[in-house]
């Protein structure tokens, strides 16, 4: 097993990264999300992998996250989705947004992810809404290389400050419709919220 691949990003692409290791290039399929954390080509960066093993190839994955990675390889488990598909629903939506999504049951949301049809979205949300609640009970201590996007995060502190959910999500949706508030990092989205939850 290949746990993980450091080098030098040779080059990267929307959904596929090269790495430059020792003179051996290493080419990864990446999500969008991961797409998003890489440097510029020619500076050092670290994936975690998952090898993938088919008949006719070798597959290697790479994760900015450990909790990417996790989310990954559970999807693969579900009947139906292979690893390309797992990697395009993680592309499609934020491991932290489809942990919400599947603890919820919002169906509806994991159907507007490209090439997800209900069926799909169904299997996933009964499949997976046990193990990945008991992430969420367990808390982020739990949850290794977990990095929460800037709306959850601030989410969990309003929450961690009194605020109901429901109140806090709605507080957050306001600000996510600013452009330049949603814009910034989860202190500024927290301070935003709480101007409007008290206005």
């Amino acid at each position: 097993m290949i746990e993980f691949i450091e080098g030098i990003l040779a080059a990267k692409g929307p959904v596929t990264a090269v790495i430059d290791v020792g003179g051996v290039g290493f080419a990864l399929h990446i999500s969008l999300h991961t797409q998003d954390t890489l440097p510029g080509e020619g500076e050092h960066v670290k994936l975690l992998t998952h090898l993938h093993v088919r008949e006719d190839a070798l597959l290697l994955f790479g994760f900015a996250h450990a909790e990417e990675r996790r989310i990954f390889r559970q999807l693969q488990a579900i009947s139906g989705i292979g690893a390309r598909m797992a990697l395009n629903i993680l592309s499609g939506i934020s491991p932290e947004d489809l942990r919400l999504r599947v603890t919820k049951g919002d169906v509806a949301a994991l159907t507007r992810i490209p090439g997800i049809g209900k069926k799909t979205a169904e299997r996933i949300v009964v499949e997976l809404r046990d193990t990945l609640s008991r992430d969420i009970d367990a808390g982020a201590s739990t949850v290794s290389g977990l990095r929460l996007g800037a709306r959850d995060e601030a989410l969990m502190a309003l929450q961690a400050l009194g605020y109901g959910r429901q109140m806090a999500e709605k507080a957050l949706n306001h600000v996510m419709s600013n452009t330049s508030e949603a814009a910034q990092g989860a202190s500024d989205m927290i301070k935003a919220a709480l101007r409007q939850l008290n206005s």
